[in-house]
């Protein structure tokens, strides 16, 4: 897929790439934008949608990007590692806070798979 500069935009992305700009506070947007721009509709549904999930919530800004950097390093997405490590960084994550985070993602894919290999049936009392 190609990816889209600034100047080579639709009308559409541009406006999708400058308002990422304004909201991030950045000269540039990256890569994944730049693809998304091949598709304006998707690009803006994205857009929309990150700002909704990774905004202010119940969950403070640097727990949303560890989930982030979890869940990336789980389906084996070294750019969203990439770019949610960079972001989670910016918000204040700690070298301790990315190892922890780490030994959990491993933990939870290791119990994960025994699980599933042994075929444990959920405990009576922890059903919902």
């Amino acid at each position: 897929m190609k990816l889209i500069e600034y100047d080579d935009a639709s009308p559409e992305a541009r406006a999708i790439f400058d308002d990422i700009m304004r909201v991030r506070k950045t000269d540039r947007v990256n890569n994944f934008w730049k693809a998304l721009a091949n598709d304006p509709a998707t690009m803006r549904r994205t857009w929309q949608s990150i700002q909704e999930i990774m905004g202010p919530g119940a969950l403070d800004p640097v727990m949303k990007e560890l989930l982030y950097i979890a869940v990336s390093v789980t389906n084996g997405c070294d750019y969203c590692i990439a770019t949610h490590t960079a972001a989670a960084e910016k918000k204040g994550m700690t070298p301790e806070m990315f190892t922890e985070m780490m030994a959990v993602v491993g933990m939870a894919n290791e119990t994960n798979r025994l699980v599933t290999g042994y075929r444990v049936p959920v405990d009576e009392e922890l059903k919902r």
